[in-house]
């Protein structure tokens, strides 16, 4: 795939790169020396490749001396490589005077508007008058002549080059015209600077009386613009092309902000146009375009986020709202009053500038003073309101009117039975209210994120106004009917009636509005409005492509449908069922309870509480209900869609196999223009066998396998050769071919029936090869294995893995290890034979000496045997040769068609294979680029650089972008380079490496992000063609998918391009319609068969990139999830490139760029009959490290600008297909564990009420049997209907969430298929794994929204056989889950005992999913053994890091998770445990506030309420109870007033002992036991005391607890955030403070403020480590249960592998050494754990058995 840039021989030499140019035609000498020394040392030989100062003797020889490869190398190769390079003139059938060209569609002989030569005097030109770098203009022209070559293979050059320029310059669709207007420039151009209209506008934007006809203006100025481009001469638009792509070139991170990249090059070609840069003859210096326009721009994106200290970039401590990014430094170019604001040195406004000046003006611009942020992106959960309020809206105010008039009581005055009717019109209609105060709350917090300047606040200020009235029209009224009906006198009148119905209306009609209409376009529509003031926010934000009309209606339909069902089912069965409880609680009081200090003030209300309570609850199921059925309604869609693509199992299979032929024929082939002696079946014959070939050559086929598919040569009846067809294709009849033609279940028959299915959907027709569109993949590598060497595969990582990479791989793909043994030993056998060391006797010795051969693959360790076996298991795990032997596979599908599709050149060859396959090689390497941009290529080890190379031996067409340093002089910035090499490159003689074919400097370090954007953004500059095709490192391809790739680029709509110019006339319909962005194609997860995960992470992947993918596609709202999709590159790169790259903010960087795509104009497409294959993490560990970060990545998104534009200017179906496919799935996941909480809470409330007041008893009807009402019961039946009905909503809502995988199978796989998928996912407990997953998502992104700290978590790649240990686990689960998890376990346990009814069986399975999945899902976790050594880890996990620094403790897990919140300090005290961390800054007030000191005080009051309420009945002996109050506050306080009494006098005691013991190393840990087991006592015996005053009643003691851990965790919480400074970044002060050794630790001036604050952090800790032991404790009690079943780890590894027992892998093999250790630490903790064990239930059961022989008298007692 190099990239060809020789071209005909007999031109002028090389201009002198100094300047004045040489005689031009010169005579060349024709004794060109192969060997010649004078080859450029860049070794290209085009003209413009000119790198020496002088070329004297020899030019490029003639015809007849061998030339150098067209591949655009030296003739030189190093032996080593095999080039496939073909020879330039090889080609035979080319008119012999012409010579092969290297862009062949645009050679002489095609009536080219203006010639090669040309071209490059254009680029040598406008090099020498801006100082461009050579390098960059000889890859810039390379580029250009590809895209026209691309082009101009399909359309006339004449046409290419116009169409071409519309792209980039004039057309209608191009970024660069639609910047021109939108920041009004023709205005400054038509007008000239001193009375420019544009600026004018400036000066009246605030008085506002000068209005300028701008829009009057508008269309005759696109028409002058038109006119204006349809007269330039073809020399002039290619010069335009040239500049922008020279300017585009070198631009490094500047092309991040394509409108900053506009004005460049806008001032440069008004400056090029000047008669004063015609006029200059000197060439300016190379790289003065770098240094003096782009270097300085690049220092401001740098500063923002990087300090220098002590001589290296450190990130700054901002947040995004304090950064002013790429999205605000392009967003100044967006208006005129932005660009006015760029003044130079002497404050001159560039603009004041004539427009020919300003160019020459940019390096005075101090950029410092120009940028400001046009969008604060404040983390706050506000983002939810602003962005999403319709959603908000539809849903609150509904739920508002349902729930309104279904609960008369509440607002019943207490004069009467019920209330009036104009009660109940005006309380209903107080929804519309709500749905203003949404509006008006999501309004100032917009004021939040907006900047009160010149172009976007002023609508705000008239909104909110507006907003205020009609708040007054919807809840006034309310008012004055409430005040009314409390008159006596008006008993009669109409008027509250009247006012109140009106009332109704106006607020319905006020929701509707605001419900439907987006809040952009609100006064002052910024989507459609005609100002010229929102133009450029139109074109850059809101120019959404339109929906054909079918599509917008089956949009419009489908939210009728969800919304429709939603509404009725949720009123019937969640409003009016709420309204019998409302009913019977709404003012009910409790009587005859007391407390000692608040009376009756609260325990009378507590039923109101419960109520309210309720309300929130029914809300959140309000919500929930929703997401259900758009799930519903977008898999019927999807399915409906899938039949009408003709996608489906249900057509009969035998159909589908036998109609393959004619259907690859029909649809792969471009055989329109084809003479008809061809019979089809012999070319469709060449394809088919090439696929068979290949899956055997993948050993995915055996030898026999391969005999039965062929397509064979045979006798006919006539004695001629004929074409048998493969029985596979005509007997069909019978369907038990399973086995017979494929491996039944492999991956060959899953590709073959994918392949055979997708060939039946509709297809875009192909081009001939030489006519199709270049193309390039891309793929961004970092670190990621390029190939495995035999040491990974052939021995274990580490002690928990329990078996080799290999053992693996050959359990997982059998059939593949056994084709692969035969092949090997056939080969072992032929080299053997060739050798003649064949022995006689080898018959009986054949079984032994093939073992080898079976374990590891090889018997001989000579690399060409070890290398097979490497390469066997690279293919077939995650590697980038994986990656790169896939897509090649495009190369040779491109020959494979050419040669098929032309019959006549391989006749014409006549056998000379040599020459034929030069000829394929050629017209692959002309359209398919593959490039691979290598970051660290120059940093690589040995290892990286060896497997590096093999790539390049193995594909030396397969181009490296990589980033090469060099030291700068003293005490400046080293400069970066970016460069390009290939398997073509010649070996430097000195330094070993090769020699780059473009070397282009970079403006600085290009990494200013997250990496992987700023990755694929250096080497972008690479690729060629017009489309690009993004894949990551860990993706594979298949060759018959590859044969797909001329239909697939037909999506793109630019096939069959109409001859008339774009410039016409405007409104063509060719050139109208929006062009397409972004194809998206299907990801096969190839790790699918690897166990639970495997499946649920493939299934997942599976409906969202497929299922839900194809309906959103459809109804417009699919955006971009990455990988395999195509994407027009044009389009892309001139709009902002492939990926948006801001650090932290763009951590999904591809998501982001599909918005930016479709908010500025490109369609985005989803095609079904394409798929790439993906690999994806299969540990728990990695899968939630993956759900981690696409949730965090979603918390980014929730703060960008994107999704700012979308939620406020989208019309109301495409918002909500927006929000329900993207943010909603996550929003939903958030409020299903808010509902999981809300519900413990609810239980708990009605618990109380159940178990203290006297229940009526009902008859079967409901009402209340007599005589019960002297006894003063509460009627509270309804209210345990209702929470039967809750449990079945909550319920079905989580089930729902199998519903598209299952259909999804069904329609792809068959019933049978999918019942037994699902079968076997509930076997393996997946829905516990759901429910887990749920927690993570939700935390990770409510966690990003407080607190940040977005970091691109590694998803690591490895095997799921690993048992990882459970104090690992523990600490990596404890924060996200099982903290939670055990909160809502004591309150399910409360609710329990107080209320039990069998629906809570569900949600002991949700909560305990929540504590124990880790566990569940880690292989090998019930073992005997293992669960005692690693109880034996846990207590060692919990009590090391005391004396000395450990890697892994509880100490260091405390640390770290406090930090989020305390951050760290920034002081660099050069310690060598820093590295640890990163700098994480202290979080923000704002946050912390709410977070950690509101929410947990209120979650305290609301259980001490509670307790209290138990409380306030007198006990059995009718005395009343002393005040709970305070036992509650003795009890949680006491703990931790303990662990201070103790900590202070151990303080002191190590203060005064610790220096005397300095040589005794271990004090420090002694000191640090005692105290723990102090704090442990202290908890214990502060438990037991509360038992006791109990009276041991199970329930009271367990509500009591839930309010003493709500309190200490408020407490706690409240210490960390308000009392404690930043955190250092090492555990000095930990180890002082236990050693007593304060002194020399580095701490500085910090020495004696440091131990006030250790004093407060250890009482925490103290406090917390108590109860993680006691947690730790009750995991592994619960944990235990499973060890004792017989033959669990073979169970459990079945459930988790779903591999037969007798497929397992074994155990692991330990020496008797190890033997013996293990049985030792067995016996010794077994006897601990039982004793711990024993003794911590002893606590609990034994005081309730002998609760009547245990009695205390003690006065204090009776007082608390």
């Amino acid at each position: 795939m190099a990239h060809p840039a020789s071209h005909s021989v007999g031109q002028s030499p090389f201009p002198n790169p100094y300047g004045q140019q040489l005689p031009y035609p010169q005579p060349i000498r024709q004794d060109y020396d192969i060997d010649s020394p004078s080859v450029s040392p860049y070794t290209s030989t085009t003209r413009l490749a000119g790198n020496q100062p002088y070329y004297e003797q020899n030019h490029y020889g003639g015809r007849d001396s061998a030339p150098p490869s067209d591949a655009g190398h030296g003739p030189s190769y190093a032996p080593s490589i095999n080039s496939q390079a073909s020879q330039p003139f090889g080609s035979p059938f080319i008119d012999p005077g012409q010579g092969a060209h290297p862009y062949p569609a645009w050679s002489p002989d095609r009536q080219i508007p203006i010639s090669m030569e040309e071209i490059e005097d254009i680029f040598l030109d406008l090099t020498q008058k801006f100082g461009f770098q050579r390098d960059s203009m000889r890859n810039m022209f390379d580029f250009l002549m590809a895209s026209l070559d691309s082009r101009a293979s399909r359309m006339s050059p004449h046409q290419a080059l116009l169409t071409l320029h519309a792209d980039y310059i004039g057309g209608q669709h191009a970024n660069y015209r639609k910047w021109y207007f939108a920041a009004q420039l023709n205005l400054d151009d038509a007008v000239g600077q001193s009375q420019n209209p544009g600026l004018q506008r400036l000066r009246s934007v605030r008085g506002g009386t000068v209005k300028t006809a701008g829009s009057k203006h508008l269309d005759s100025a696109l028409n002058r613009w038109r006119n204006a481009m349809n007269n330039m001469s073809q020399y002039d638009r290619l010069r335009q092309i040239a500049l922008y792509l020279l300017c585009w070139g070198e631009a490094g991170n500047v092309r991040f902000v394509p409108e900053c990249l506009c004005f460049i090059f806008k001032c440069a070609d008004d400056y090029y146009r000047s008669p004063e840069c015609q006029n200059t003859v000197e060439p300016v210096e190379e790289g003065l375009y770098l240094r003096s326009i782009i270097k300085p721009l690049y220092k401001f994106m740098r500063d923002q986020g990087y300090e220098v200290a002590d001589g290296k970039f450190v990130r700054r401590e901002k947040d995004h709202d304090q950064i002013i990014g790429y999205d605000d430094i392009n967003q100044l170019f967006w208006y005129p009053e932005g660009l006015a604001r760029i003044v130079l040195d002497n404050n001159t406004r560039l603009v004041d500038l004539a427009p020919a000046k300003r160019y020459l003006s940019l390096r005075r611009v101090d950029w410092n003073r120009v940028f400001f942020k046009t969008y604060y992106e404040k983390r706050s959960i506000a983002h939810l309101l602003v962005n999403f309020n319709r959603v908000w809206i539809l849903h609150v105010a509904t739920y508002w009117f349902y729930t309104a008039y279904n609960s008369p009581k509440v607002y019943t005055p207490a004069n009467m039975q019920y209330p009036t009717a104009a009660m109940t019109w005006t309380a209903t209609a107080l929804g519309g209210a709500v749905s203003t105060l949404i509006m008006i709350f999501a309004t100032i917090a917009e004021f939040m994120y907006i900047p009160t300047t010149w172009n976007n606040a002023s609508h705000l200020t008239t909104r909110l106004v507006f907003l205020l009235v009609i708040l007054a029209l919807t809840g006034g009224p309310t008012v004055y009917i409430a005040w009314v009906g409390s008159q006596p006198t008006s008993a009669n009148s109409q008027i509250p009636l009247i006012v109140g119905i009106v009332q109704f209306f106006i607020s319905v009609v006020a929701t509707i509005a605001f419900g439907l209409f987006p809040s952009g376009r609100m006064f002052g529509d910024r989507v459609a409005g005609k100002s010229r003031k929102y133009m450029a926010s139109q074109t850059f934000t809101a120019s959404y492509p339109d929906l054909p009309r079918p599509a917008r209606t089956a949009s419009i339909v489908l939210w009728i449908l969800v919304f429709g069902c939603k509404f009725s089912e949720s009123y019937f069965f969640l409003t009016s069922s709420f309204s019998s409880p409302i009913a019977v609680m709404a003012q009910t009081t409790v009587q005859n309870c007391n407390d000692k200090i608040f009376g009756k003030a609260l325990c009378s209300n507590q039923v109101p509480f419960t109520l309210a309570i309720m309300y929130i609850m029914d809300l959140i199921l309000f919500f929930l209900d929703t997401y259900l059925w758009y799930i519903i309604w977008v898999v019927v869609f999807s399915v409906g869609r899938s039949f009408g693509l003709g996608l489906s199992i249900w057509t009969p299979w035998k159909d589908v196999y036998t109609r393959m032929p004619k259907r690859i024929y029909a649809k792969l082939l471009a055989t329109g223009d084809m003479e008809v002696k061809y019979k089809p079946k012999v070319l469709v014959s060449q394809i088919w066998n090439a696929i068979i070939i290949s899956m055997y050559r993948e050993h995915l086929l055996s030898i026999d396998h391969v005999q039965r598919l062929l397509y064979h040569q045979v006798d006919g009846p006539d004695g001629k050769r004929v074409l048998r067809a493969p029985p596979f294709f005509t007997n069909q009849n019978i369907t038990k071919y399973k086995g017979v033609f494929f491996p039944a279940d492999g991956e060959a028959e899953r590709r073959i029936s994918f392949f055979a299915s997708s060939l039946t959907t509709a297809l875009p027709e192909p081009l001939p090869v030489d006519a199709m569109p270049t193309f390039t993949v891309l793929v961004p590598h970092y670190s990621e294995k390029i190939l495995l060497s035999l040491r990974e595969i052939i021995r274990e990582e580490d002690q928990s893995t329990r078996v080799t990479l290999l053992e693996y791989l050959k359990q997982l793909h059998p059939i593949e290890w056994d084709n692969f043994v035969k092949d090997t030993k056939i080969l072992a056998e032929e080299t053997d034979a060739m050798d003649g060391t064949s022995s006689v006797n080898e018959k009986q010795g054949s079984k032994t000496d093939d073992l080898p051969f079976y374990c590891i693959g090889f018997k001989t360790s000579s690399p060409e045997y070890t290398l097979r076996t490497r390469i066997w298991a690279s293919l077939r795990a995650q590697t980038l040769y994986r990656t790169v032997s896939g897509m090649m596979n495009y190369a040779k599908a491109i020959k494979l068609l050419y040669r098929v599709e032309n019959p006549d050149i391989v006749s014409m060859f006549g056998g000379n294979t040599e020459k034929l396959e030069r000829e394929l090689e050629r017209m692959s390497r002309r359209k398919f680029k593959f490039a691979i941009s290598m970051q660290r290529y120059a940093k690589f080890n040995k290892e990286e650089h060896e497997n590096a190379e093999f790539l390049l031996r193995a594909y030396p067409d397969l181009q490296i972008a990589y980033l090469d340093e060099e030291a700068g002089p003293k005490g400046s910035d080293p400069r970066l380079f970016s460069v390009l090499i290939d398997g073509h490159s010649d070996f430097d003689e000195k330094t070993g490496k090769r020699k780059p074919k473009f070397r282009i400097e970079l403006p600085g370090n290009p990494i200013l992000g997250d990496g992987k954007s700023d990755n694929q953004n250096h080497a972008i500059i690479f690729y060629r063609g017009e489309y690009l095709q993004l894949i990551d490192a860990n993706q594979d391809n298949y060759l018959e998918e590859c044969l797909k790739i001329r239909n697939i680029l037909g999506e793109f709509e630019e096939y069959s391009v109409s001859a008339q110019s774009p410039y016409a006339q405007w409104g063509h319909k060719e050139f109208k319609k929006a062009p397409v962005a972004i194809v998206g194609t299907r990801e096969y997860i190839f790790s699918e068969n690897i166990g639970v995960l495997g499946d649920v992470a493939a299934g997942k992947e599976q409906t969202f990139g497929t299922m839900t993918a194809r309906a959103l596609a459809w109804i417009g709202g699919k955006l971009h999830y990455g990988h395999p999709d195509f994407l027009n590159a044009i389009f892309m790169t001139t709009r902002g490139g492939v990926s948006k790259a801001q650090k932290g903010l763009h951590l999904n960087e591809d998501i982001f760029a599909g918005m930016n795509a479709f908010g500025r104009g490109g369609r985005i497409k989803h095609s079904e009959y394409y798929q790439c294959g993906k690999g994806r993490d299969l540990g728990f560990g990695t899968i939630l490290n993956f759900q981690t970060k696409i949730g965090t990545g979603m918390g980014e998104q929730m703060l960008s600008r994107e999704y700012y534009y979308l939620g406020t200017q989208l019309p109301i179906d495409r918002f909500l297909t927006f929000y329900y496919g993207h943010p909603g799935f996550h929003i939903n996941n958030i409020l299903v564990i808010y509902s999981i909480q809300v519900f413990m809470v609810t239980l708990l409330y009605i618990g109380t009420l159940n178990k203290q007041l006297a229940i009526c008893q009902v008859d079967s009807q409901g009402n209340v049997l007599g005589g019960q009402q002297a006894t003063g019961c509460y009627n509270l039946v309804p209210v345990f209907d209702w929470l039967k009905r809750c449990i079945v909503s909550i319920f079905m809502v989580f089930f729902i969430a199998f519903l598209p995988l299952f259909l999804q199978e069904l329609v792809e796989r068959g019933t049978g298929k999918a019942l037994l998928r699902l079968g076997k996912h509930f076997l393996s407990l997946s829905p516990i794994f759901e429910v887990f997953s749920t927690q993570i998502y939700s935390q990770a992104i409510l966690s990003n929204l407080t607190f940040g700290g977005a970091r691109y978590i590694a998803t690591g790649r490895g095997f799921a056989t690993t048992r990882l240990s459970f104090s690992i686990l523990y600490s990596r689960f404890a924060g996200p889950s099982i903290y939670m998890g055990m909160r809502n376990l004591l309150l399910l346990l409360y609710a329990s005992l107080a209320i039990w009814m069998p629906h809570l069986i569900y949600f002991w399975f949700s909560v305990l999913s929540l504590c124990i999945a880790p566990f569940v899902f880690n292989p090998h976790q019930f073992s005997f053994s293992d669960f005692i050594i690693d109880y034996r880890e846990f207590l060692r996990w919990m009590s090391r890091g005391n004396s000395r620094t450990k890697a892994s403790s509880w100490y260091g897990y405390c640390r770290l998770s406090r930090t989020m919140i305390t951050g760290y300090k920034k002081k660099k005290l050069g310690h060598p445990s820093e590295k640890l961390s990163g700098d994480v800054p202290r979080a923000p007030w704002r946050a912390v506030i709410f977070s950690e000191i509101v929410w947990p005080i209120c979650m305290a009051t609301l259980f001490v309420v509670a307790y209290m309420f138990v409380k306030s009945f007198p006990n059995a002996n009718g005395d009343p109870n002393p005040s709970a109050l305070i036992r509650i506050g003795v009890i949680a306080i006491g703990p931790m007033v303990w662990n201070a009494t103790v900590l202070l006098s151990l303080f002191f005691i190590s203060l005064f002992l610790g220096p005397i013991f300095e040589k005794w190393t271990k004090f420090a840990s002694v000191v640090a036991a005692i105290a723990h087991f102090l704090a442990l006592i202290g908890i214990i015996s502060f438990f037991e005391f509360f038992w006791f005053l109990e009276l041991w009643d199970a329930s009271h003691a367990v509500l009591g607890v839930i309010a003493i851990v709500a309190i200490q965790r408020a407490i706690m919480k409240i210490l960390i955030s308000v009392f404690l400074s930043r955190e250092f970044k090492h555990d000095e002060t930990n180890r002082a403070w236990w050693s007593g050794k304060w002194y020399g630790r580095g701490l500085g001036n910090s020495a004696m403020s440091q131990p006030a604050r250790e004093f407060i952090v250890k009482i925490v800790e103290m406090s917390l480590w108590s109860s993680d032991f006691l947690l730790g404790h009750i995991l592994l009690i619960i944990l235990t249960v499973p060890v004792f079943i017989p033959f669990i780890d073979k169970l459990h590894s079945t459930m988790l592998f779903w591999l037969r027992p007798s497929k397992q892998i074994r155990a692991p093999l330990y020496s008797t050494k190890q033997k013996r250790q293990r049985r030792w630490i067995i016996v010794k903790y077994s006897l601990l754990y039982i004793i711990v064990v024993s003794g911590l239930a002893a606590l609990i059961v034994l005081p309730s058995v002998y609760r009547q022989h245990i009695v205390i008298n003690c006065t204090i007692c009776q007082s608390i």
